[in-house]
Order: C-alpha cells, then sequence, then structure tokens
C-alpha cells in the first residue's frame, strides 16, 4: 500500500522517496547526491526565493524548525511514512542538503 500525504512540497517528496531511501541505504560508503529538476521545485511554491535546506535525522526526530523550511519538514515527513527510512533513521544519524542547484546529498554524520 503507498502512504502519501497532502503538504505543499508531498508530491516531490512522495516521487522520489525511492530514491530518497536508496540514498540512505547506500550512505555509508559515503554522501550520495541526486538532482532534482528545478522546475518541479519551483512549481511547487513558486513565491519562495529559496530553497535551500539542511536537515538534520537524529534518532528519528528532525532537527529543523518546520517553520524555517517547508520544505525539509514535508521531506522528514515523507520519509516516515516509509518503513525502510525509519529503520535507517533509527540507526544512523542523517544529513540531508538541497543546494541552490537542487542537488539533494544524504550524509551519515
Amino acid at each position: 500500500m503507498d502512504k502519501t500525504f497532502t503538504s505543499p512540497y508531498s508530491p516531490l517528496w512522495n516521487k522520489y522517496r525511492p530514491a530518497i531511501v536508496k540514498m540512505m541505504i547506500e550512505a555509508p560508503n559515503g554522501t550520495q547526491t541526486y538532482r532534482l529538476f528545478a522546475h518541479e521545485v519551483k512549481a511547487l511554491d513558486p513565491k519562495s526565493r529559496s530553497s535551500k535546506f539542511t536537515l538534520r535525522i537524529e534518532n528519528s526526530k528532525s532537527i529543523v524548525n518546520p517553520k524555517d523550511s517547508v520544505i525539509a519538514s514535508d521531506l522528514f515527513h515523507a520519509l516516515t511514512l516509509s518503513n525502510r527510512a525509519s529503520g535507517l533513521m533509527q540507526q544512523h544519524t542523517f544529513e540531508f542538503t538541497l543546494d541552490r542547484d537542487f542537488t539533494l546529498s544524504v550524509s551519515i554524520v
């Protein structure tokens, strides 16, 4: 059964969740990166000046203020809907970064 959620960036994170979970699985081997399509991100919040964020997840808890970054908190929420991602977040501290070029990086810290 496909678990989904509704929030501004839910279509983006629901689409890429399988790829992100795979990046999390591979993260012990080094930082994993994936280039998102800028138009997909910008279309979800055209008024946003920047979609950059850094999200750290420790002990399955997000270390980001949702008011500071809706896109980051939406990513965290999407990951909590995956049993595999939830298990990985209990085992490791992850850092997710989206840069100005829309490259998503996943690393273990």
